[in-house]
């Protein structure tokens, strides 16, 4: 039996249909990637699957064993609630519980109390069921789930307003966690993540035992947590049985083949109706007749007509540079950069020639668009160099849009930018970023933030520079917008560097990888991929080292290997000659005492013979010294 299974689900908004007949199971193994462009209705299918929300059609059926956990892309919440008792509201019943047995106990101790047998009787009700349920333990779960996220002991008490989105959102994946559910609902839960984070949810979902329906524009997180995919498009629900990039492949396969049906059934329609005028021309009884006949047919030809979704409205553009630069596009070096005296990063080298795509990457905080912005001449570095290379022109997009000016209308922002242009030239264009009608209108300051990305590559394409540095550029897109600038991208002949966190935007793009520490930089031939299998070796090689380094007291390599066994050989040494002067030293004071003692003193034989002892000492003494001093030189040496 279907952990959930949702049949014939319809939503309209006004005359305007989100989706028709979306029909689904989800088993207890489930684990489905969601996918589709902004405003499809994924999140509104969500808020129908939780019953939030009514469907106007069809219905969605929860058994019973059924628990869901649902983590919404905008969380709310009182913003003065410490994270403790943040999460702590999933108990909500065991402290509703816990209130009660409170509040018959403080009946118990009352002055007035007269002995009341059902009040007890209440009490032993209520302690039983707060024990069954975990009521003795549920806090000290709390606080184990939180620490164990990575939260510090002082966190748990501070507010909820003081944490990052990244944070807010492991508060609710801990929620998650402590709720029991058994079908999770993750609404664009890596927004707000860093890398390391998302890796940490990645690792968190392949440990989850129940099943899942996650929205994302991540294709690579969708291709490492999901095995299969539902996408919604054009009010249609399509299913694939297999990750993002399986869908993807399947997906193109079925529209080439809904294409040729649709170019068919118009050719029909289109044959028919030819028919039509010729025979209401004939203008006889039996001609009419067939005329109406065959506009019946063209009726449910056109009702059945599916339109592909390649005639659909998309971006469409297309980078092209006004000029060409020289062969050196971009050389830098030593560059450093602190603020407020705390470094941020040093000895940075770069050389990027005409043409090639470079990508930025490593840890939130370690510079990379200050990098970008010091290139682009928006910064000054505290020492190095760079120097743009003859006949080089630089495109910037900022992933904080502040490039924007808020008051402006659409139009006006372009138009400002490119004023040689006409009125229909700009339009087009903002037609082509699906800025349509009155949409150019809008004042900028009220777009969303995947229409203020689309003008920003607008106007970043109007340009025509042949250097492009783009901060994130794939944020706040939908996956068919970023697929769109992917192919934009790769048909550019210019020179990029770019920094993102989309994994698989790298993968898809990137020639080489510069891989920003403190320190310095890591280069890497390839994406993101090639990118972690150099970290993962090196991070082996340095443990394996410093393992090395322990034993021997240097690197491992042969030779040091050799010297490090002479070492551990020369130190046993060492160490048991020290032993035996030790050893000597204690015996050579018992003679001398025994050499002093006055009941000694008459006694020649006696006195001789530790007079010998005590000579003999002193020479092994000496030998011994004479060692250890050698095999001290020896060691040292080494």
């Amino acid at each position: 039996m279907p952990l959930l299974s949702a049949h014939h689900i319809s939503k309209y908004f006004g005359e305007r249909a989100l989706f028709t007949d979306v029909s689904f199971d989800v088993e207890d193994n489930s684990r489905i990637g969601f996918v589709g462009a902004n405003g499809c209705g994924k999140t509104t299918l969500f808020h129908i699957l939780t019953g939030e929300l009514t469907a106007d059609d069809g219905q969605v059926v929860r058994p019973k064993l059924c628990r869901i956990g649902y983590m919404q892309q905008h969380m709310s919440g009182d913003a003065n609630t410490t994270l403790f008792e943040d999460v702590l509201q999933v108990f909500s019943p065991l402290l509703a519980l816990e209130q009660e047995l409170e509040n018959v106990n403080a009946a118990l101790n009352a002055p007035d109390y007269i002995g009341d047998l059902s009040l007890i009787e209440r009490q032993s009700r209520l302690q039983e069921r707060f024990e069954a349920e975990g009521g003795l333990f549920f806090r000290s779960r709390v606080r184990s789930a939180l620490l164990g996220l990575g939260f510090r002991e002082d966190d748990l008490y501070r507010t909820m307003d003081t944490f990052s989105g990244g944070q807010r959102s492991k508060a609710a994946m801990a929620r998650l966690l402590l709720s029991d559910s058994n079908l999770l609902l993750l609404d664009e839960p890596t927004n707000h993540l860093d890398i390391a984070a998302v890796e940490w949810l990645e690792s968190f979902l392949d440990e989850y035992r129940g099943a899942m329906i996650v929205i994302s524009h991540d294709r690579y997180f969708l291709d490492r947590v999901t095995n299969r995919t539902m996408e919604l498009a054009n009010g249609r629900l399509y299913m694939t049985n297999g990750n993002y990039s399986v869908h993807r492949e399947k997906r193109e396969q079925d529209k080439e083949i809904e294409r040729k049906h649709y170019i068919h059934a118009k050719r029909e329609i289109d044959r028919i109706e030819d028919n039509i005028a010729l025979l209401k021309q004939w203008n006889r009884e039996k001609s009419i007749r067939a005329a109406e006949s065959r506009e019946k047919r063209v009726e449910r030809l056109k009702a059945e007509l599916v339109i592909p979704e390649s005639e659909l409205a998309s971006i469409r553009f297309k980078f092209e540079s006004k000029a060409v630069s020289g062969n050196e596009v971009i050389e830098a070096g030593e560059l450093s950069k602190s603020f407020s005296e705390v470094p941020l990063f040093r000895n940075v080298d770069l050389h990027l020639r005409r043409g090639e795509r470079v990508f930025l990457y490593g840890p939130n905080g370690c510079g990379k668009t200050t990098l970008l912005k010091i290139i682009h001449g928006l910064l000054s570095a505290d020492r190095g160099f760079v120097r743009l290379g003859a006949n080089v022109s630089v495109g910037y997009y900022d992933q904080t849009q502040s490039g924007l000016s808020n008051d402006k209308m659409a139009i006006d922002e372009v138009w400002d930018s490119f004023p040689q242009m006409t009125q229909t030239q700009v339009r087009s264009a903002m037609a082509a970023f699906l800025f349509r009608s009155d949409d150019v209108f809008k004042t900028v300051g009220l777009l969303s933030g995947g229409e203020r990305a689309r003008l920003l590559l607008l106007k970043l394409m109007l340009g025509g520079d042949n250097l492009l540095l783009l901060d994130e550029p794939t944020n706040h897109l939908d996956i068919a917008s970023r697929e769109a600038l992917e192919e934009a991208l790769s048909d550019y002949e210019g020179t990029m560097l770019i920094v993102s966190h989309d994994r698989y935007f790298i993968n898809r793009m990137a020639e080489r990888m510069i891989y920003l520490k403190p320190e310095g930089t890591i280069t890497v031939e390839g994406g993101y991929d090639a990118l972690c299998e150099r970290l993962k070796r090196d991070e082996a090689r340095t443990e394996s080292e410093r393992k090395q380094d322990i034993a021997s007291g240097g690197e491992a390599t042969p030779a040091k290997r050799v010297d490090a066994g002479k070492r551990r050989k020369l130190g046993a040494q060492l160490r048991a000659i020290e032993q035996q002067i030790a050893t000597l030293e204690a015996q050579h004071a018992a003679t001398e005492e025994a050499l002093g003692d006055p009941a000694n003193a008459a006694d020649y034989e006696r006195v001789m013979e530790l007079s010998e002892a005590s000579r003999q000492e002193d020479e092994a003494m000496l030998l011994l010294m004479e060692e250890w001093e050698s095999l001290q030189q020896e060691l040292e040496s080494l």
